[in-house]
């Protein structure tokens, strides 16, 4: 979830606001629909919330936007820098979320809630629940993000390096991702071993589509690919998207068509920020400036709001707190987190290991030129 920046010839960096409030808005979306409608899903015992909003969208659009600012970034320095820098920012605070919630879980227990032991606490650092998690609990459910990212960051930079990374060959490469995945559906919600299961969605085949999305956006907003191949392809992650949110049930698959259309509405959305100008003749300043400082502690919000979120939303149920300020208060919370993960371990791990990549590569440097 880097920070969207536009070079100008001065050589100052100036911030996007448009693509603040879309990262925001997602965040805010995936927020919005854990603390309204999944907590109450997942805990029945809990009241029924007031308002609701029972779309999965705002973590899908968020994988897209990473793979739209993997194509921005790349180019810039080495490729193994890039790597890094992306490793540096994803799996620090990570691992950081998991053991604060896990801290949370067990000193804030409750009775019939899942109890983390510390070999669960392992297994999450690991993110072992991406092979099988039917084996393996996820200590918070937002986590299966992390996976991808990592992965998908992984197959850029190792696509970049080779010429099936650019021209017409990553072209070819995108029509396969979401290709091949659509072809294989049937076999998905089928009857199907084990170990297929285990591959196929331990690398994330049925979410591939978002990264296309994402790559596909940047080639056309940079005009490398015309508009009519552009929707040919989006058209086909969009059909990605409604197989992904077909489900299995007693009755037989039943299509999520809310979130299939809201993440459809959401690419189209991404698409035209990227194209279009930016929105800052539209946002006033004193918004702006708090729509860039949450857009900058997302990441970690992300991380942290779900499950500490449901701790807090079953100890005020249980006082009798009304359900809106419920959600309020996990809204006040998650954010609240968010930022302390960013200042204590996002930010400071990302400086240091960036320092630590730029010295080893200063010295490999030097010892070439002796």
């Amino acid at each position: 979830m880097t920070t969207a920046r536009t070079r100008q010839t001065s050589g100052r960096s100036t911030r996007k606001i448009s693509w603040d409030v879309v990262r925001t808005g997602c965040v805010v979306l995936v927020m919005l629909y854990h603390s309204t409608f999944l907590s109450t899903f997942l805990h029945p015992e809990m009241t029924p919330r007031d308002l609701v909003f029972p779309y999965q969208v705002g973590a899908s659009l968020l994988l897209v936007i990473s793979a739209y600012f993997a194509c921005v970034t790349i180019g810039r320095g080495s490729v193994l820098r890039y790597w890094w820098g992306r490793i540096a920012r994803l799996l620090p605070p990570f691992l950081g979320a998991v053991v604060v919630i896990f801290a949370v879980m067990r000193w804030a227990a409750i009775e019939g809630w899942f109890y983390p032991s510390f070999n669960d606490l392992w297994w999450n650092l690991l993110m072992l629940w991406n092979w099988k998690p039917a084996d393996y609990w996820f200590i918070d459910g937002s986590h299966w993000t992390v996976p991808l990212q990592l992965m998908g960051f992984t197959a850029a930079a190792l696509l970049f390096r080779t010429r099936w990374g650019h021209g017409r060959r990553i072209i070819a490469v995108l029509w396969a991702a979401v290709l091949v995945p659509i072809a294989q559906w049937p076999i998905r919600v089928a009857d199907k071993s084990e170990l297929y299961r285990t591959i196929v969605d331990g690398i994330g085949v049925h979410r591939w589509h978002l990264f296309v999305a994402g790559v596909a956006i940047w080639l056309w907003s940079t005009r490398r690919i015309h508009l009519l191949h552009f929707a040919a392809m989006l058209a086909a992650c969009m059909l990605g998207q409604a197989l992904h949110n077909y489900s299995e049930t007693p009755e037989g698959l039943i299509a999520d068509w809310g979130s299939t259309v809201a993440v459809c509405i959401g690419m189209v959305v991404v698409a035209l920020t990227a194209f279009g100008p930016d929105w800052n003749r539209f946002v006033p300043g004193w918004l702006a400036g708090r729509i860039t400082w949450f857009a900058g502690i997302s990441y970690g919000v992300f991380l942290v709001h779900q499950t500490v979120g449901y701790i807090v939303l079953k100890k005020l149920d249980e006082i009798g707190v009304d359900p809106l300020l419920q959600t309020a208060a996990m809204l006040v919370t998650g954010t609240a987190l968010g930022w302390a993960l960013t200042r204590v371990v996002e930010r400071p791990t990302h400086k240091f290991l960036m320092r630590v990549y730029d010295s080893l590569a200063g010295r490999r440097t030097r010892s070439s030129e002796a």
